[in-house]
């Protein structure tokens, strides 16, 4: 997905939130919003929107001399999460249809994402997504029947994460599907480096993701999956995987073209990616892309 004139005001408004957040003082704020200032006319517009977040949040970084700003809010993501995860796992398993009741969490899940809301609060998030049903389902947008379908279909499964705290929503997800069926294989992919708050091996371990499913790093060290940035390994992996689970609105900002066997797993937190997609605000997708099947492909 290329970048929008409309996403340029939400760079500046993501340089600035990310800032606050971080208890930076209004000096250097603005020092930020100054380098961002400079790099925003040079950058190409037929470049994904996460490519530019990278380039922010090195500009932020380098302003706070520090690699991992987010770190804390990381972990308290995940310890928010795993505290509910026997919780959600009953709700999983007391279900009409498990497989749906675990996607449909993995994907409310996602609404932790201090990048495109810098407002959420992990602890309000998980206990609204334990307790709700989920209501912003977008019945147009949600295909289900063929998720399930290539499921069953499906050897070598690849789910790629997206954000802290979230991970424990794909967690379940994850060993629901080997619970159905044991002989699949699955990968479970993050990130190179956090960006903002997203997923890496430190991460998945913490949430013993690797208990049920091999963990890998794509390479990127973009909020999103640019293949082009990404190691051979992942892209062997993407190349041969049966199954594609894409998970947050940055991985369907840089997958979303690719002839790929993918379903995309977002909540819409953004005007763009809505428009996009046909959806509005808060709404619940799972759908796959124009280019779904790689050439020979059914």
């Amino acid at each position: 997905m290329r970048t929008y004139l409309e996403c340029i005001p939400c760079f500046f408004k993501q340089g600035i939130e990310s800032a606050k957040i971080l208890g930076v003082d209004r000096k250097i704020q603005k020092r930020i919003v100054d380098e961002i200032s400079r790099v925003i006319p040079s950058f190409p517009l037929a470049s994904s929107p996460p490519e530019m977040e990278k380039i922010i949040h090195d500009i932020i970084k380098r302003n706070l001399k520090k690699d991992v700003p987010y770190e804390k809010l990381k972990k308290k993501s995940n310890r928010v999460a795993l505290s509910i995860y026997g919780k959600l796992k009953e709700k999983v398993k007391d279900s009409k249809d498990s497989l749906l009741t675990a996607l449909e969490l993995s994907i409310a899940g996602n609404i932790i994402d201090y990048g495109a809301n810098h407002t959420v609060q992990p602890e309000k998030e998980v206990f609204r997504i334990l307790k709700e049903e989920n209501s912003m389902l977008n019945k147009r947008l949600f295909h289900y029947t063929d998720f399930k379908r290539r499921v069953k279909h499906s050897n070598l499964i690849l789910l790629i994460g997206d954000n802290a705290g979230e991970i424990v929503f794909d967690r379940l997800l994850i060993e629901e599907i080997k619970t159905l069926y044991p002989a699949k294989r699955l990968v479970y992919a993050v990130r190179e480096e956090p960006v903002i708050n997203d997923v890496t091996i430190e991460d998945a371990l913490f949430v013993e993701i690797d208990k049920t499913a091999d963990i890998v790093s794509s390479g990127s060290d973009i909020p999103g999956t640019l293949l082009s940035q990404c190691d051979k390994n992942f892209i062997d992996l993407f190349n041969s995987a049966d199954l594609i689970m894409s998970k947050g609105q940055g991985n369907f900002e840089t997958l979303s073209h690719e002839p790929a066997p993918a379903f995309f797993l977002l909540t819409v937190k953004c005007p763009v990616v809505g428009s996009t997609l046909g959806a509005g605000i808060g709404d619940v997708i799972l759908t796959t892309s124009k280019r779904k099947n790689r050439p020979g492909q059914n």
